[in-house]
């Protein structure tokens, strides 16, 4: 590549890329520097809120298996008040038999008509009497220090909802790691680097992860919040069933409520995911509710320019990373078939420029993921894979974009919305008494 100092033609095509890499490089180290600095809320003493006393656990389910019992064990071992389990009135009996299993004293299972996450979690919060409430994921393990973590933010009466770090817990019960779950380690890598930073830097956070998350259950309360949480529609037809921490979270943005991020070993979670390549199908999912909720946040809500504008950015800059990660390879491909009519005698080699180039990311990469491999060194064999993932998951990004209107689970029989409850007089006349309140509610937008 040394060749650029002679063919300045070549400029229009390179210039670019080196500017873009300078940028994303930048936007890693002051990432990197803001996670360094951050630090997690530490429990009082005396604190205002027990767990004993103040802490309910909502669990919306609808096929609970083995790994409930592992995460049901290591909620209790957090002495929450109570944990309730949501699910469809048909999975009653196999849920109810789990709970009796593990503690019927402290488990209650409750059900809705038909298969639905947020009428779940609305059957969950209006059957919930504590201050706090917890949503968690059926498989989401916990250490015993979790929820003395998270009540140790809400000390801020303005603390609206706390989210936790989270790590890879292996399906097989050896232990072992498929490539798949690897690569979901590395994701969750990131992802902690990034709630931690933007919680240091603006107090913002992208989305309190659904797979354990706390809020205050005033807030949940509100009929207002029930209501639009219910009624959430993509471009005014298409209804949401996932996608409902994204909601929580842009709620507690455009309410003015803080929220934070816990990363620390203390408040670290394990959760298992797709061990094959139907992983693939939760990042598709995951990747449209993203595309959709920052579309919101950014041009339609806009909260979040004035409260946590670092936030705002990353969302903006998420939004050109797939044209951004694509070009590199493009202007690459370019440049080595310039060699072969290149004015010189030794035109470099099409075959070196791309192992160049493929040692470069590889090299690269690793250095943005040696926190996961400071933990987790056996890992390292999986970074050309991660690579790959990359590319397509740039791909992914711009096919999801343009398949918004696509709402279903993908890995699970629970379509998006298909249960919602139909209108009726009552439902009418319920939206008139908290109209005004719904004025400020431009997610049914």
């Amino acid at each position: 590549m040394l060749y650029l100092t002679d063919d300045l033609g070549l400029l229009p095509f390179f210039l670019p890329l080196g500017i873009i890499g300078f940028y994303r490089y930048l936007w890693f180290f002051i990432k990197i520097a803001a996670w360094i600095a951050y630090q997690p809320r530490l429990p009082k003493s005396n604190p205002t809120y027990l767990p004993e006393r103040d802490v309910t656990i909502v669990v919306p389910t609808i096929d609970a298996g083995e790994e409930f019992k592992i995460a049901a064990k290591s909620w209790l071992a957090c002495r929450p008040k109570e944990i309730i389990i949501i699910t469809e009135t048909s999975m009653l009996g196999p849920l109810q038999q789990l709970a009796n299993e593990v503690d019927p004293s402290k488990i209650k299972v409750r059900t809705v008509p038909k298969a639905n996450k947020r009428l779940q979690m609305v059957e969950g919060v209006n059957a919930a009497t504590t201050e706090i409430l917890v949503f968690a994921d059926d498989d989401a393990i916990w250490k015993p220090t979790m929820l003395d973590y998270i009540l140790a933010c809400f000390e801020d009466l303005k603390m609206g909802g706390v989210g936790t770090s989270q790590t890879v817990h292996a399906v097989d019960p050896s232990g072992h790691q498929t490539l798949w779950e690897i690569l979901a380690g590395y994701r969750l890598t990131s992802r902690n680097i990034e709630i931690a930073a933007s919680t240091h830097i603006d107090g913002g956070i992208c989305c309190l992860s659904g797979r354990t998350a706390a809020y205050r259950t005033l807030i949940l309360k509100d009929p207002a919040f029930q209501y639009c949480f219910t009624n959430d529609f993509w471009l005014g037809k298409y209804p949401l069933n996932s996608g409902d921490d994204k909601f929580l979270t842009r709620w507690m943005h455009s309410h003015g409520w803080n929220t934070y991020a816990q990363v620390c070993k203390e408040a670290e979670l394990f959760s298992t995911f797709k061990n094959n390549w139907r992983f693939l199908k939760q990042v598709l999912r995951w990747t449209r509710n993203t595309w959709r909720s920052d579309f919101r946040s950014l041009f339609t809500e806009r909260y979040i320019w004035r409260r946590h504008p670092y936030v705002a950015f990353t969302m903006v800059d998420k939004l050109f990373n797939p044209l951004t990660l694509l070009a590199g390879p493009l202007l690459v491909i370019k440049f080595a078939l310039s060699q072969e009519h290149h004015p010189t005698n030794a035109p470099l080699p099409g075959w070196n420029i791309a192992v160049s180039y493929a040692l470069w990311l590889l090299a690269t990469r690793c250095l943005k993921l040696f926190p996961h491999f400071l933990k987790r060194p056996q890992d390292i064999w999986v970074l050309p894979c991660w690579l790959v993932f990359n590319y397509y998951f740039a791909i992914m990004k711009l096919y999801a974009l343009f398949t918004l209107h696509e709402v279903g689970w993908g890995t699970r029989n629970l379509e998006a919305g298909a249960q919602l409850p139909e209108k009726t007089g009552d439902d009418h006349h319920q939206q008139h008494e908290v109209k005004l309140e719904m004025d400020t509610c431009s997610t049914t937008h």
